[in-house]
């Protein structure tokens, strides 16, 4: 036995050698290189053992007892995740953990072990961050010849993603279901697994879109597995795959470090050597593999070195970076090459190397010195040898190296990339590349890449050399940084923009951005004022876009409610006249027109120019980016003039336009405008479905969902736990986002919930909050809130105080005239009333209201004329209309007013039975939602576009449903 060697014992199993025989630390059975043991190489952190070899090779495998060195906890979920997958179930996991950790390695795990699977990989690089979709393209791009299965808005968006010559820019939104339902597609044929290493480096928009499908995935037997780093470890701000299953890859036991540490250092080494290292390395594998190599050779031998007090990846990092250094001059130069070059092409790779007028000598001593592989692809032994190779470099290394790589990049196939490289090869302002940059950028836009257009247009801006065309250049990637999502950097772009300009105009669209840069992160009181300041410096030069800005000072000062309401919409509306409607009006003329005379001359001198501006968005010629951008603020003036058919028809008219775009920003507030419309007509379900889907949205693109949706259906259902929950989130809108309008929806819905409860003196405290702070009452919310305040004052027995409030409703009510209007004004009346006149006020009331399909106001226009009718001791009429109210509640489910309606049969001596119930109670809120849309005749595909599932998922939904329901066809539905 050769005793210098070590390992002889690994794992409880003894290594008898024979003469000749060596250990080799192995990769999958194969040994890292010839003669690896006795020349100290490094072994990779991915070794699963050590193996026996001798003069005509292998002989034999000294394996640890899991299939991964230290790794069996993890490699039993990952067998898991693919046993659940071949039996029809999706899973996803994201693996997370330091550089160097073993990550990789688990991920050459699951693909060995998934036979049967279809694999498809994406490794991720640094320098493609700012690339859109170059992630989504490395995994689908092998897929294509599925895409004609896909929806037409799907397919395109998805080839417009991966470059593939659609001329229609793709939507992120459409882009990610059109991903979903080709992985779903693909996995049809046979199980689908798709593994995605250094995630952190991944694009954004390639990111959003996984992360999108990962929480969508249901039963596609599809895997999807990711690796990336902790948080902490990305500060270069790359994407990360958030709220997933996610297991900690930690470093290796002692006992499994030790048998990895013997197996790279040949010979008989001092205890304390090895603890030391030991403990430097926290158990990561390839800190083990490259610590030993960093010691001089006495502290080796003795064990006696201090140890070091830098970060274990900075460590690692030195460490390759004094490789790198100690090879010759023509090698570091390919090194730097590969570096460079990230999509890992060869032949690329080759055409460089020739104009830096290297030689293959050069390759094969990079080769040799095991940093680097070339074959079918060009691979770093690990990602931190790519940066340690790039940035050991000197700035002019980079530099031409860039540029050598711009030269020999192709402008027809990958402009993209060449203009990047001839960025970074730049040694000062350079118009020609800016230019380019500039180019590049506008085709990042086409492709849905929005942070990469971002990216170009702030690369272009550091090279402009004119002032002028900088300035410009900065204002453009202030607005793509602003969509992007970095408020920050698109502020110190906009400063860029303005730093040292006297033209106004430019000026002041520096000032709309910074405003909208303000409105989309707080909606709070400091929009309006900014909007305001934009509009009276573009007023001069753009009269269009200043008008549109104080159609947007009012939008904004609705969402930041009270304390910006006056000043904000007064100082519009006075700029609006001051500055007149081109001819023709435009329908967003029209609007600002009207609502500039509702807030200066009043509501009643306002109604016709509103109505004329309800029709002009009614007509059919309107853009769609005219109703993307301003329907949902003429169904909040519809509300305001109690026009319901109007605000129907344009808020399904506002929902569809935003589904076929795909809009995820439009489609959260067209869903709550329709699911409004719902409540309204007493068809809670319905509303609730949409409700759900809000939430749906949200999950599906990670952000915060409009809750007024969900706490609505919870008010009028009488769910007290439910509604005052919502609404306290509804409150917290204001810390948080300066949402003003929040706080006044959460009391107007407390009021609604106390009234349909029967506690009359908390519903009436409420509805007093939600209008005490307007000095003119908002349209919508709290004129409702006027209603509720009448009929709680009138039931506590103070009639009195609910007339100023009849007085305030009346003004409103009167001049629009609809029988909403009527019926509501008549029914408070009735409350405040007393004899004849009150029940005259009654029938108005119900009259009114029967015309309109607003059944939950007509059943509490029966309620309380019922109760009316008790207190006057007309039992029998009390009986008949508290009997309709009651069915009315109980079928609508709004069991609340349902309640309250039922005590009053019950003190006349009814029985009072429950009409609603059945089987519908079994299904899943999900489930509801695919039965209401296959009800309506969407076909599986159309139901997943709608909720966001692949079309598999829903089949599967679809056979739970007829199994809980008993039925066996759509029909049945």
């Amino acid at each position: 036995m050769d005793r210098g060697f070590p390992g002889r014992h690994v794992e409880g199993r003894t290594a008898v050698c024979a003469p000749r025989h060596r250990l080799v630390p192995c990769v999958n059975g194969a040994p890292l290189s010839a003669g690896s043991g006795s020349r100290g190489e490094r072994l990779p952190p991915q070794a699963v053992g050590i193996g026996l070899w001798g003069p005509k090779g292998r002989v034999g495998q000294l394996m640890t007892q899991e299939p991964v060195l230290g790794r069996s906890r993890e490699c039993e979920m990952l067998d898991g995740l693919l046993d659940a997958v071949r039996v029809g179930e999706s899973r996803v996991l994201v693996l997370r953990g330091e550089a160097g950790v073993g990550k990789t390695r688990l991920l050459e795990y699951v693909v060995a072990r998934a036979r049967g699977f279809r694999v498809a990989r994406v490794t991720s690089v640094q320098s493609e961050m700012e690339l859109p979709y170059a992630g989504l393209h490395q995994l689908c791009a092998p897929m294509t010849d599925r895409l004609d299965r896909l929806p037409p808005g799907q397919r395109d968006a998805v080839i417009g993603a991966l470059g593939l010559g659609s001329t229609h820019a793709p939507n992120g939104f459409l882009v990610s279901l059109g991903a979903l339902g080709l992985l779903s597609e693909v996995a049809r044929d046979q199980p689908l697994l798709c593994v995605v290493d250094d995630a952190q480096w991944m694009d954004r928009a390639s990111m959003q879109t996984l992360a999108f499908i990962a929480r969508r995935l249901l039963a596609e037997s599809v895997a999807l597995v990711f690796a990336t780093r902790v948080p902490e470890e990305d500060p270069l701000g790359g994407t990360e795959p958030i709220g997933l299953p996610e297991l900690l890859v930690k470093g290796l036991s002692e006992r499994d470090a030790r048998t990895l540490l013997r197996s790279v250092l040949p010979g008989l080494w001092d205890e304390r050597v090895i603890r030391r290292i030991i403990t430097e390395s926290r158990g990561n594998p390839l800190a083990l593999l490259e610590l030993p190599n960093m010691a001089a050779s006495v502290d080796l031998a003795g064990g006696f070195g201090l140890p070091s007090a830098q970060p274990l990846e900075d460590r690692i990092q030195r460490a390759y970076v004094r490789r790198f250094g100690g090879l010759p001059n023509r090698a570091r130069k390919f090194l730097l090459a590969a570096a460079v070059e990230p999509t890992g092409d060869p032949a690329l790779l080759w055409r460089a190397v020739d104009r830096l007028g290297l030689d293959t000598e050069a390759a094969r001593e990079a080769v040799a010195a095991g940093l680097v592989k070339v074959g079918d692809r060009v691979r770093f032994f690990h990602p931190m040898v790519r940066s340690a190779v790039y940035w050991a470099a000197s700035p002019e290394e980079r530099r031409s190296t860039h540029r050598a790589l711009a030269d020999v990049t192709d402008p027809a196939t990958d402009p993209d990339r060449r203009a990047w490289h001839a960025a970074h090869g730049a040694t000062g302002p350079d118009e020609s590349v800016a230019a380019e940059l500039e180019r590049s950028a506008g085709r990042a836009e086409a492709r849905g890449g929005v942070a990469a257009t971002a990216a170009l247009l702030a690369r272009a801006v550091e090279l402009t050399p004119d002032p002028v065309r900088r300035q410009d250049r900065a204002l453009a990637a202030a607005r793509a940084t602003h969509e992007s999502g970095n408020p920050d950097l698109a502020l110190r772009l906009l400063a860029l923009a303005e730093d040292g300009s006297h033209d106004e105009r430019r000026r002041g669209e520096v000032d709309l951005a910074r405003a909208r840069i303000a409105f989309t992160s707080d909606r709070g009181s400091e929009a309006p004022g900014l909007l305001l300041k934009a509009g009276g410096r573009l007023a001069a030069y753009d009269v269009a876009l200043a008008r549109d800005t104080y159609l947007e000072v009012i939008n904004a000062a609705i969402f930041a409610g009270p304390q910006a309401y006056d000043d904000g919409q007064y100082e519009a509306a006075r700029a609006a006249r001051a500055n007149p409607a081109p001819q023709p009006p435009r329908p967003t003329d029209l609007l600002l027109d009207g609502l500039a005379v509702r807030i200066i001359d009043g509501h009643a001198a306002a109604v016709p120019a509103l109505r004329r501006a309800l029709r002009a968005f009614a007509e059919p010629d309107l853009s769609p980016e005219e109703g993307l951008r301003w329907l949902w603020l003429i169904c909040v003036t519809a509300v305001g003039l109690w026009d319901h058919d109007t605000m129907s028809l344009l808020g399904a008219r506002h929902l569809k336009l935003a589904r076929d775009a795909g809009q995820a920003t439009a489609l959260p507030f067209a869903l709550t405008m329709r699911c409004v419309v719902h409540v309204l007509d007493g068809e809670l379900a319905e509303a609730a479905s949409l409700a759900e889907e809000v939430q749906t949205v949200a999950e599906a693109v990670g952000t915060a969902a409009p809750i007024y949706g969900a706490l609505f259906v919870a008010a009028w259902r009488g769910q007290e736990t439910e509604c005052i929950e919502l609404s306290e989130r509804a409150d917290e809108g204001l810390e948080l986002r300066g949402e003003g309008v929040g706080p006044v929806v959460s009391r107007w819905a407390r009021a609604l919930l106390y009234n349909g409860l029967g506690r009359f003196k908390e519903a009436a405290q409420a509805a007093d909050l939600a209008t005490r702070e307007y000095s003119q009452l908002e349209m919508g919310i709290p004129v409702w809130a006027l209603a509720e305040y009448i009929e709680a004052t009138a039931r506590t027995g103070f009639p009195g105080q609910g007339a100023d409030a009849l007085d305030r409703l009346t003004e409103l009510t009167q001049v629009s005239g609809t029988d909403w209007a009527l019926g509501i004004e008549a029914r408070s009346r009735a409350l405040l009333g007393e004899g004849a006149r009150a029940e005259r006020h009654y029938q108005q009331a119900l009259d009114a209201l029967s015309r309109t399909r607003l059944r939950g106001e007509s059943a509490r226009a029966h309620l309380v004329y019922g109760e009316w009718l008790s207190r006057s001791g007309r039992t029998q009429d009390a009986r008949g209309q508290l009997r309709i109210a009651h069915d009315l509640f109980d079928i609508m489910d709004m069991q609340g007013f349902a309640q309250r309606a039922a005590l009053g049969l019950t003190a006349l001596g009814e029985k009072v039975t429950k009409n609603s119930g059945g089987t519908r109670s079994d299904l899943t809120p999900k489930e509801l939602q695919i039965v209401r849309l296959a009800r309506e005749g969407l076909t599986n595909p159309e139901i997943g576009a709608r909720l966001f599932l692949s079309p598999r998922t829903v089949e599967w939904h679809l056979r739970k449903i007829f199994s809980k329901l008993g039925v066996t066809s759509r029909k049945h539905l």
